[in-house]
């Protein structure tokens, strides 16, 4: 396990194919070898009226599986002000009706990504089209560098190498996850966090439409 950063790649024209080959395309020119499908989901589940928040406030709890760690479950308590990140076996998915008086889920809430990685010297990259109930939502990148688990000793490397193949969308100074934990060492429940993140980002329709060039490259 490395350090990841998570990039949402702009989508001017919604186009989604056409995008998403133009990043394959950006990195096999840069030699990697494709090793993979991967496929990261998410559903939120909100505070129900019966589970008493102090001040009536809603809370969430989002539900994240990452086909890079198949037997774990991951859930994510969101108060609005503070993440708590808990790890539990595949089991866990079992309990979750059993806390419907607590948490129930919205419709059309669930989100994905979903695509091919690569390998590229100590590179890992993962290019995602994301989808909500079906519908395409936007490209999500997840890069990984290997040899490294602390930020601060890697985000320039990790930086000019996102650059490279995505252009000025990824910008000079580390996204906020990553500068809120820029001395910590990287786990696995970080990069589920930046995912919940970008998701909620997608959700709500924060994502950049422009940029994306990379540097050094005409393609």
């Amino acid at each position: 396990m490395g350090v990841t950063v998570l990039q949402i790649f702009p989508d001017a024209s919604r186009s989604g194919c056409l995008e998403t080959e133009k990043l394959h395309k950006r990195i096999m020119h840069l030699d990697a070898t494709q090793c993979g499908m991967f496929t990261v989901d998410c559903d939120t589940y909100y505070t129900t009226a019966h589970a008493g928040v102090a001040g009536g406030g809603v809370r969430k709890m989002h539900i994240v599986h990452n086909s890079e760690t198949p037997t774990t479950t991951y859930a994510i308590l969101d108060t609005g002000t503070k993440q708590v990140t808990l790890s539990a076996d595949f089991l866990f998915d079992l309990l979750l009706s059993r806390l419907d008086h607590m948490y129930q889920s919205k419709k059309n809430l669930k989100i994905e990504s979903k695509g091919a990685k690569y390998e590229l010297g100590d590179f890992l990259v993962k290019i995602g089209t994301v989808s909500m109930s079906g519908h395409y939502k936007g490209i999500l990148v997840e890069v990984e560098y290997l040899p490294c688990v602390s930020p601060a000793l890697c985000w320039s490397l990790i930086r000019e190498f996102m650059q490279s193949f995505m252009g000025s969308c990824v910008k000079p100074t580390p996204p906020n996850y990553l500068q809120a934990h820029y001395q910590d060492i990287h786990t696995p429940q970080d990069t589920v966090q930046q995912y919940v993140e970008k998701f909620n980002e997608i959700r709500e329709g924060q994502q950049a439409y422009s940029g994306g060039q990379p540097t050094g490259a005409g393609l």
